[in-house]
């Protein structure tokens, strides 16, 4: 059976805290801060490519949160804050709710396969 992205709030962080605490921003800083600058995606690469237009580099984002040590708990704060936009802990948020993947601007092409 798989977990669903929105029953993570109630699991265990890796981090060791307890559950049912309140994952906050400075919390999720503070457990980075343990861990190596090169571990961190999204310190050592474009923050502008979490908040991306292009799907392509949406996409690139949610790849590099894969290897990310603290991940978790940063996809179980942004739930927890539904974040309005962005990719957060290898997910991407749109109006704090997730989304599977973004769509490219304009209308879809005629030809395109249904």
């Amino acid at each position: 059976m798989t977990t669903s992205v929105l029953d993570r709030t109630h699991q265990v962080f890796e981090a060791g805290l307890a559950t049912g605490e309140d994952p906050t921003l400075g919390l999720l800083h503070a457990e980075a801060d343990k861990v190596s600058r090169e571990l961190l995606p999204c310190r050592v690469n474009n923050p502008e490519l979490w908040f991306a237009e292009s799907p392509s580099d949406v996409e690139e984002a949610k790849a590099l949160c894969t290897d990310c040590p603290v991940q978790a708990l940063c996809l179980d704060g942004a739930l927890s804050r539904r974040e309005p936009w962005g990719v957060w802990g290898g997910e991407l948020f749109l109006s704090g709710v997730v989304i599977p993947r973004k769509r490219p601007r304009g209308r879809p092409r005629k030809d395109a396969a249904a």
